[in-house]
């Protein structure tokens, strides 16, 4: 059974207006729209509001700090309602629970859907060992993923080459987003672990968060319509696989 994958389409600007243009372009073709620190720095509430006038939000504010302050930030976000809110893996299975529950509380069933990031797409290996970290990106996306979702994380922030371990060793359960999704052909940028949009939709990937490719693009609704066909799953004739 395949399982299906939605475009996230990044809106990172510190213009709302530029945003709010963003958004309207590529609604049509988005699961989700990202709303990000750039963005909400700049805008707070009020961004958040306009953005889910045209799909639902994915807020990416990666929370961490001590249990009573993160769980203080998800009951005052509650009243948003972003679909999705991000925090920190490494802060820990109390900080993680503490979220948990006062979403639980706040929102009830129609609570926010965490998502614990576990190592950001921009660090690699050299880097993780510069703050003490050791054996790899992978390790340590393991170690911290295991830890988020036992502690109530709905799902995980990964890089592309870490959707399959984690479908490995997690299952089906827990929802995986994944940044440091390009185009073939299209620059890294500062993404240190990528892949294409048809790689992790086979991979098993929930969402992918695609941003510079689709915002600038000559025409931001054609790119993004490109990338939501190229992850739909493909209907083949009997006896072709892929």
């Amino acid at each position: 059974m395949t399982r299906p994958c939605g475009l996230c389409v990044a809106l990172d600007t510190a213009d709302p207006g530029t945003a709010e243009g963003w958004a309207g372009q590529v609604a049509p073709h988005a699961a989700l729209l990202k709303v990000g620190l750039e963005l909400f720095s700049a805008d707070g509430a009020a961004a958040v509001r306009s953005i889910a006038r045209h799909r639902p939000v994915f807020l990416d504010l990666k929370l961490h700090d001590i249990p009573n302050t993160v769980a203080g930030a998800v009951r005052t976000l509650t009243p948003l309602r972003p679909a999705w809110l991000t925090i920190h893996a490494a802060g820990g299975p109390a900080m993680i629970a503490a979220a948990r529950e006062a979403a639980e509380k706040a929102g009830g069933a129609d609570r926010i859907r965490l998502l614990a990031v576990t190592v950001l797409t921009s660090i690699d290996a050299a880097i993780l060992a510069e703050t003490g970290v050791s054996g790899g990106p992978m390790q340590q996306v393991l170690r911290l993923a295991r830890l988020a979702v036992a502690a109530g994380a709905d799902g995980l922030v990964c890089s592309p080459r870490e959707v399959a371990p984690l479908r490995d060793a997690l299952g089906e359960g827990p929802a995986l987003v994944v940044p440091g999704v390009r185009p073939a052909g299209s620059a890294a940028d500062d993404q240190a672990r990528t892949a294409t949009p048809e790689e992790m939709a086979a991979a098993g990937a929930d969402f992918v968060v695609v941003g510079r490719p689709i915002t600038r693009a000559a025409d931001p609704a054609a790119a993004a319509a490109a990338i939501a066909a190229a992850l739909r799953p493909r209907t083949l004739a009997p006896g072709v696989t892929t």
